[in-house]
């Protein structure tokens, strides 16, 4: 049994590892990166190794992610309310006043699965942070969302946005951002001081560095030559295998001790390095892959190994 944690300062309980869903978006640029054929045993591989929760989005092929997510739910015997499900509001352009407009719009494609977390999935609308948050906390009044999140805020703009929750009586749960081995910004940008002085968790996104952390790309070069274009411009960087070359190879010495992947110890570090603020909800375009990542709940590094693998992250 995977031993949950609070989400933010809500009732809400989450396993350590979630599963991101963009893989489910089979149309637009996001699948030119990342996809999956297999959605519905992605999902019922996560919720059988343990997973209880899955991250989705408006802006993952509007509305295909969400969709794709919650019939591999069904499939898989999951009933409304038994999973946790966080999807997010695409900002791009709209006004806060867009926010009550188009939450019926999640709501319909999650096909009767409740919207546990409401997520701000970028700082960039048309409106200031206290007007969405204003409505976000309408929205929590009606019984349309259980929580509030953001995504990819800043520790100023995330500190601003729980301030005008709790004027409203409400509590930021969440903000999601990218943390690895790999990319660890957050100690250094105030956003994991903030995040602990104000409860709130940290969703660590491309917590296997688009898959640098599994070690694929070490023993095979040409499978980098391989991906696609836009994958290689966002993390495949020839510089980023040759700098994490030392972090992988303790990678697979501890893997091999403890009888597990280097993706999973990668994944175990970031779930007991920064405690209870930080969860992580890598992707998966496999079954295998979502076993996989599932099965990093299932040991506990130690202090020693923590403290080495931290070390050697450049």
């Amino acid at each position: 049994m995977v031993e949950k944690r609070r989400l933010g300062r809500t009732d809400i309980e989450i396993t350590p590892i979630g599963l991101g869903c963009a893989q489910m978006t089979m149309s637009g640029m996001t699948a030119r990166v990342y996809s999956t054929r297999e959605p519905e045993a992605v999902v019922r591989a996560a919720w059988s190794g343990g997973v209880n929760w899955f991250d989705t989005a408006e802006g993952y092929g509007r509305g295909a992610s969400e969709r794709a997510l919650t019939t591999g739910l069904r499939a898989a015997g999951v009933r409304p309310g038994e999973a946790v499900i966080a999807t997010k509001w695409l900002p791009f352009g709209r006004r806060a006043s867009n926010i009550p407009r188009t939450i019926d719009d999640r709501i319909d494609a999650l096909q009767g699965y409740p919207v546990d977390l409401y997520q701000i999935h970028q700082p960039w609308s048309l409106s200031p942070v206290a007007s969405e948050m204003r409505e976000m906390a309408k929205l929590l009044r009606a019984g349309k969302i259980r929580s509030i999140g953001v995504s990819n805020f800043s520790a100023r703009q995330m500190s601003r946005a729980a301030a005008a929750l709790r004027a409203e009586g409400v509590e930021l749960a969440a903000n999601q951002v990218q943390i690895s081995l790999l990319n660890r910004a957050v100690e250094r940008n105030g956003l994991l001081d903030a995040a602990r002085e104000l409860g709130v968790t940290l969703i660590a996104y491309s917590p296997l560095h688009a898959g640098i952390l599994t070690g694929r790309f070490h023993d095979d070069p040409a499978a980098l030559r391989r991906a696609p274009l836009l994958r290689k411009a966002m993390f495949g960087r020839g510089r980023d295998l040759e700098r994490s070359r030392p972090l992988l190879r303790e990678l697979g010495r501890i893997a091999e001790a403890y009888g597990v992947s280097r993706a999973q110890v990668a994944l175990n570090w970031l779930i007991t390095f920064y405690g209870d603020t930080v969860a992580a909800i890598p992707g998966a375009s496999k079954a295998q892959q979502a076993e996989e990542c599932a099965g990093a709940q299932s040991f506990r590094l130690t202090e020693k190994e923590l403290g080495r693998l931290a070390e050697l992250a450049p």
